[in-house]
């Protein structure tokens, strides 16, 4: 039961981490606007508009380093060692002035005391069969019983998903990705495509709009090992958006570009090897990225004719 209450802290600090990415997000839009006024406004209106966006860009960076903070606040609650340094690094927690993770600290020191009479009737509540379904279990449910997601036409499924995706919070929710994951062998075909899409788009989300690009990379990575055609269109849009974020370098936070990101996107492109993949492949050729333009050319040198969906290795040279 102590893991159990554990993996509850962690989702907190994770559900924290998430808020504070929303910021992040928000601020991102608002300097993306900003940089678009600049173009068209001028004298006092355009010095108004620098003066907010350097303040944006200043606040952009602190709350990428509390998003980091956040993040490895979660990380280190499953990898402390022995009791008494878990029971310290969990005080140390319960003094940070946030309600929900002291009471999720609380918990999981009061997990750590109980009796084990006490840990085997919670463990029996935990698994009774009417305890409440996930969002990610009522979901798949829904794919097991609702006759539009299981009809012949899967734009309804991929829409479930969509929407799925964009509900607050849900795609910064490492249990939910994971938990979708937990069917893509499942017995029923119907159930494989909405978990497989709605990881995709889970994926998609986290790729595309993390401040932590470590953590937006492995969604990447996670995404390029799903052998479905619905991540072809992400993998083409993240191939195709550059974008600047965060990452941890020696201790310190540092902003960077989502070039190792995009590669990935397009090597696992010509691996698709469609007519899809080819087409954005082309477009970057002409990518302000020069890796990604070698990469492109070369991809189109190796493979001239054309993509039909199936990787026919060159021969090597004599």
């Amino acid at each position: 039961m102590i893991g159990f209450g554990l993996r509850q802290l962690q989702a907190a600090l994770n559900r924290k981490a998430d808020e504070v990415q929303r910021e992040f997000v928000a601020v991102s839009d608002r300097l993306e606007k900003i940089g678009r006024l600049l173009m068209e406004e001028a004298g006092e209106k355009h010095e108004r508009l620098k003066a907010e966006q350097v303040e944006l860009r200043s606040r952009q960076g602190v709350v990428a380093e509390n998003v980091n903070l956040w993040r490895q606040r979660a990380r280190d609650v499953l990898s402390q060692r022995g009791g008494t340094t878990l029971r310290a690094f969990l005080e140390e927690l319960k003094l940070l002035e946030d309600v929900e993770v002291r009471a999720a600290v609380e918990h999981a020191l009061y997990l750590m005391d109980a009796p084990p009479e006490e840990l085997e009737r919670l463990a029996a509540e935990r698994g009774r069969p009417d305890a409440a379904r996930t969002p990610v279990g009522r979901l798949i449910q829904c794919a097991r019983t609702e006759r539009d997601l299981r009809g012949p036409d899967p734009a309804p499924r991929l829409r479930a998903a969509v929407e799925f995706a964009n509900r607050p919070g849900m795609a910064l929710d490492q249990e939910a990705i994971a938990e979708a994951e937990s069917f893509f062998s499942d017995d029923d075909p119907i159930v494989r495509e909405v978990a497989t899409l709605t990881a995709i788009q889970l994926y998609r989300f986290r790729a595309m709009r993390m401040a932590d690009l470590d953590a937006a990379h492995a969604a990447v990575q996670a995404l390029a090992k799903i052998p479905n055609p619905g991540a072809i269109p992400v993998l083409v849009e993240i191939a195709e958006t550059p974008r600047t974020g965060f990452v941890m370098l020696d201790g310190n936070t540092v902003e960077t570009e989502n070039g190792r990101s995009r590669m990935v996107a397009l090597l696992r492109l010509v691996e698709w090897h469609t007519a899809e993949a080819r087409q954005a492949i082309r477009a970057r050729r002409f990518d302000r990225d020069s890796n990604i333009v070698r990469a492109a050319n070369r991809a189109l040198e190796l493979f001239p004719g054309e993509w039909d969906g199936t990787l026919q290795r060159p021969e090597p040279s004599p």
